[in-house]
C-alpha cells in the first residue's frame, strides 16, 4: 500500500471513529460471574444481623416425639434438654448407611418408651432407651431387591408405628413386634413422610398424589391430585394437620389444604421463585415442610423462598428470600431456618424480616477450583434454651437464639443424616454410617 493510501485510511478510521456512540456504562454493582455457590449477593435481600431479645415458651419434658414438627397437636414446642451436652451416651448399628444411591431419609421417632429408625435400604428398627436392639424388619417386597429402593419416612400414631418406603408401600406396624398390621400400595414411590391424626394417616407419592389412608384398616379414604412435576427429591416433607385441614406439600411447589375428613379442598398456594445464577434454585420441590404456627402456614422451598400464608384462606403473607432445607422452628414470634445458602436465620413470624444469620459451613473443600461437596445440616430444633442444628461434617452446633451467635459444639461420630430429634432429656440423630446415637 502507497504512503497516500495509508493516509487516506487513516483519515477515513478517524472520521469513522467521530461518529461512533460513546459506550454506555450501566450503574450497579459488578458481580463475578463464576462466583461460587453462596457467594453471589442480592442487594434486595437484608443481610445484616441484630440482637433482638426473644421470649421462648417454657421448657417442657416431653416422653415422646413421634412426628416432624409440622402438626401443633404432635410438636413440643420446646422440649426440655441440659443445657450443656456432654456427648455420646450410647451407640447402637441400624444397618445401611448413606452411599452414592441410597440415603437415610427417615427422621427418628420416640414412643411408648422405644425409639424407632429406618436404614437407608428400608430395614426399620426399634430400639430401647438404654440402646438395646428389640427388632429389626425389612420391608422390601418380596419380588424387589435392597438395592432396587431407599428412602421413606417413620410417624407413629393412633398406636401404631406407620413406615412409608421407596417402594411405593405404606405400612402399619407393631410398636411392639413390628409385625405388619396393614399394607396400602400407592402404586407410586413413597418417599414422602407420613403423619397420622384422628384416625387418618395422610401422605404425598412420588406421583404428587395426597392420601388419606383410615389408621385402624389401611383401606384409602380419599385422594388429591397435585400439580405435575418432573421428579422429587426423597423423603419429602411431612403434611401439616390442623384443627380442620390438613396441609400438604409436592414437589412441583405447591402446597394444597384439604378439609381433613373429607378431602374437599379448601385452597391452593404455591412457593414460587428462584435464586438468580444458582443451577441448583431450579429444583422447585417444598423441602421446607409445612408448620401451622397460630393462623399461619409458614414452608419453604429448595429455590430459595421462604413463605407465610393464611391459614384458612391460603392468601400469602410475605415471602422471605431465603429457601428452607429442613421444617422451620416457630418460637416466640420468629422463625428459625437453616437456608439453601446454608445459613441458620432468624426471621420475624409476622413480617419475614430478618433479624440475624449466621453462616454455617458450606463446602466440603475450600478450594475454590474443587467445590462439589457442600455439607449437609439438619434441623434446626429449639431444646434447652437454644438452637440446635445437627450437620453431616461431625457436630451438632448450639446457638444463642437472641443473638445467633454460636455457643458450643458437640461431636456425633460419623457425621449427622436426619434431623435431631429430643425426648426424655435425650437427643437422637441417626449418623450417615447407619449409627443411632444418644446424646446427653
Amino acid at each position: 500500500m502507497t504512503t497516500a493510501k495509508w493516509i487516506m485510511a487513516g483519515v477515513a478510521a478517524a472520521v469513522l471513529a467521530g461518529c461512533a456512540e460513546e459506550d454506555i456504562i450501566l450503574p450497579g454493582k459488578r458481580e463475578d460471574l463464576r462466583a461460587p455457590f453462596g457467594e453471589v449477593s442480592d442487594d434486595r435481600v437484608r443481610t445484616e444481623s441484630t440482637v433482638q431479645k426473644i421470649s421462648l415458651p417454657k421448657q417442657v419434658s416431653n416422653a415422646n416425639w413421634t412426628h416432624r414438627i409440622g402438626s401443633p397437636e404432635t410438636r413440643t414446642s420446646h422440649p426440655a434438654l441440659a443445657s450443656q451436652l456432654t456427648g455420646v451416651q450410647w451407640s447402637t448399628n441400624i444397618g445401611e448407611g448413606d452411599s452414592r444411591r441410597h440415603r437415610i431419609t427417615a427422621d427418628p421417632v420416640v414412643a411408648n418408651g422405644r425409639i424407632f429408625v429406618m436404614d437407608a435400604k428400608s430395614t426399620v428398627t426399634a430400639v430401647s432407651l438404654n440402646g438395646e436392639k428389640l427388632w429389626s424388619v425389612d420391608l422390601t417386597p418380596p419380588r424387589d431387591q435392597q438395592n432396587d429402593a431407599g428412602g421413606g419416612g417413620l410417624a407413629f400414631g393412633d398406636g401404631k408405628l406407620i413406615v412409608s418406603s421407596g417402594f411405593g408401600k405404606v405400612r402399619a406396624l407393631d410398636p411392639a413386634s413390628g409385625a405388619e398390621i396393614w399394607l396400602q400400595d400407592l402404586d407410586a414411590p413413597a418417599t414422602g413422610t407420613p403423619s397420622v391424626s384422628r384416625g387418618l394417616v395422610y401422605v404425598v407419592s412420588g406421583d404428587n398424589v395426597a392420601w388419606a389412608i383410615n389408621s385402624d384398616t389401611g383401606r384409602v379414604e380419599w385422594q388429591l391430585d397435585g400439580a405435575t412435576d418432573v421428579s422429587n427429591v426423597s423423603g419429602g416433607p411431612a403434611p401439616a394437620v390442623g384443627d380442620d385441614l390438613v396441609i400438604f406439600a409436592f414437589g412441583s411447589g405447591e402446597m394444597q389444604a384439604a378439609f381433613r375428613k373429607g378431602g374437599l379442598r379448601r385452597w391452593d398456594a404455591t412457593v414460587a421463585g428462584q435464586r438468580r445464577g444458582i443451577a441448583a434454585s431450579t429444583i422447585s420441590d417444598i423441602t421446607g415442610d409445612p408448620v401451622i404456627a397460630g393462623n399461619t402456614v409458614f414452608a419453604g422451598s429448595h429455590s430459595g423462598r421462604i413463605v407465610a400464608v393464611n391459614a384458612d384462606s391460603g392468601s400469602r403473607i410475605w415471602t422471605a428470600k431465603d429457601g428452607a432445607l429442613g421444617p422451620v422452628w416457630p418460637a416466640g414470634g420468629s422463625i428459625f431456618a437453616v437456608t439453601d445458602r446454608n445459613e441458620l436465620v432468624r426471621l420475624d413470624g409476622e413480617t419475614g424480616t430478618r433479624i440475624w444469620g449466621t453462616k454455617l459451613p458450606f463446602f466440603v473443600k475450600e478450594d475454590r477450583h474443587r467445590r462439589v461437596e457442600i455439607v449437609a445440616h439438619y434441623g434446626p430444633i429449639i431444646a434447652g434454651g437454644r438452637v440446635l442444628v445437627a450437620s453431616n461434617d461431625g457436630l451438632i452446633r448450639s446457638f444463642d437464639p437472641t443473638s445467633g451467635a454460636q455457643v458450643s459444639a458437640v461431636e456425633i461420630p460419623g457425621g449427622a443424616s436426619t434431623n435431631p430429634v429430643v425426648a426424655a432429656g435425650t437427643l437422637y440423630v441417626v449418623s450417615r454410617n447407619g449409627v443411632l446415637h444418644a446424646i446427653r
